[in-house]
């Protein structure tokens, strides 16, 4: 009879350190329940405590993924294409106003445009006062 107490023994505090482990280990948002803190408190009450940690404390194996939205479905991704579409609207008319505004302005007779003297000022023939 001691040979079974010892081997359940052994098996108790095996299976404690285990419980202990794993709560530590786990990510917070994964228990149910109390805070992980308290958990490892309760964990300490041999065999009841690492049974209600498995059993109600620890979270599901595989915490369900997020889903993914299309882009057709994400509202914040609507919400950019208007806006981005808003966007080169207004840009396209600001585009259109300066092409209309260039195109309003004649542009000035070449019979009525400076000629450039180039004697005159000395940019192309030396300065004969300096002579």
């Amino acid at each position: 009879m001691a040979r079974f107490w010892l081997i359940a023994s052994v098996i108790a505090v095996a299976f404690l350190v285990y419980s202990l482990v794993d709560c530590a280990m786990t990510d917070r948002a994964r228990i149910r329940g109390p805070r992980k803190g308290l958990w490892l408190l309760i964990i300490l009450v041999p065999v009841i405590g690492g049974l209600l940690w498995f059993l109600v404390g620890r979270g599901r194996a595989s915490a369900p993924a997020a889903r993914s939205v299309a882009p057709d479905d994400d509202p914040a991704f609507l919400r950019q294409l208007a806006h981005d579409a808003d966007q080169e609207e207004r840009i396209r008319r600001l585009e259109q106003q300066l092409a209309d505004l260039d195109s309003d302005v004649p542009p000035p007779p070449r019979d009525r445009l400076p000629k450039r003297d180039t004697d005159s000022d000395g940019g192309d023939q030396p300065d004969r006062r300096d002579a």
